[in-house]
């Protein structure tokens, strides 16, 4: 999988003249290690960054009576970031295609919830299809290009990967549950049950800069899912979208959305392995063995 756009290289060749040149041991080499982790976080979420600033930017300053909707703003927006990420090299093309596939299947999911009464959108647009406006369909796409991100500026591989197949059947479930516990009991907690016998012995390898790091992958599932539900909050509180408990007055999304936001982890990262395959890390690392900071990725 390659690790760079060619703007990135130029980044990490600059990265890489200044980093050579502090610390590598003790609190100030750990230091390094940390802000180095932060930095790479952010650039994996550019996309979403963007796109929550763009959404706490008009939720404050938008005007009321603009002949252009914030809504429609912001599908144009999106739009324009994604050209222009590809553009500028800030984005690969599989990346582009992990952000529509996540496009089609957040949106899918939308008209169906929102029909449901589970969440509405309430301000106006003329780019929608039913009660959702077509940014929505983004704020998945946010998600979907972290997750592509970021397995390759982390150089992330994986130890005792469960089988794809598994994990596609158990991804389609839960996809499944999301529409059908509105009619039959919901199935979560056997999903739970089945995710975690799944990825119990799954660790996650990655780099930060001079050395590998590991977490198992239930862990990550639950960090990831935690900002998410973090950026749930923003947006609710920006009015993108709104919760039915929150139509006479924000609060804060409950704590239960985490688990869905966990599950939602589960298809994200099977829609990426579609694309990016899962790799296994060598051997040698495993013994303890880094590699010099001139190979490591920024």
């Amino acid at each position: 999988m390659r690790q760079f756009t060619s703007l990135e290289a130029r980044i990490d060749d600059a990265a890489h003249r200044v980093l050579t040149r502090l610390p590598r041991t003790g609190i100030a080499g750990g230091l390094v290690e940390f802000v180095v982790f932060g930095l790479k976080q952010g650039w994996a979420c550019l996309f979403g960054g963007v796109m929550l600033a763009l959404i706490l930017g008009t939720a404050l300053f938008w005007p009321e009576n603009a002949w252009l909707a914030r809504y429609d703003f912001l599908v144009i927006a999106a739009l324009a970031v994604q050209v222009a990420m590809l553009v500028f090299k800030l984005e690969t093309l599989d990346e582009a295609r992990v952000i529509l596939i996540f496009h089609v299947v957040g949106t899918v999911m939308e008209i169906f919830k929102t029909s449901a009464g589970s969440w509405i959108y309430p301000e106006p647009s003329l780019l929608r299809i039913g009660g959702v406006p077509l940014f929505s369909g983004f704020m998945y796409a946010c998600v979907g290009s972290y997750m592509a991100r970021v397995q390759r500026i982390f150089d992330i591989r994986f130890e005792r990967y469960p089988p794809l197949w598994t994990t596609v059947l158990l991804a389609t479930g839960i996809y499944i549950n999301f529409f059908s516990h509105h009619f039959i009991p919901d199935m979560r907690w056997g999903l739970f049950a089945i995710l975690a016998l799944l990825y119990a012995r799954t660790v996650m390898h990655y780099r930060v800069h001079r050395f590998w790091h590991r977490m198992p992958m239930l862990l990550a599932f639950l960090l990831v899912a935690l900002f998410i539900w973090i950026a749930e909050n923003i947006g609710t509180w920006s009015r993108a979208w709104l919760y039915p408990a929150q139509r006479d007055g924000w609060s804060l999304v409950g704590l239960e959305k985490l688990g869905s936001w966990y599950l939602l982890m589960m298809i994200s990262v099977v829609l990426v392995t579609l694309v990016h395959r899962p790799r296994a890390i060598d051997s040698q690392v495993l013994q303890g063995n880094v590699r010099p900071v001139e190979t490591t990725p920024f």
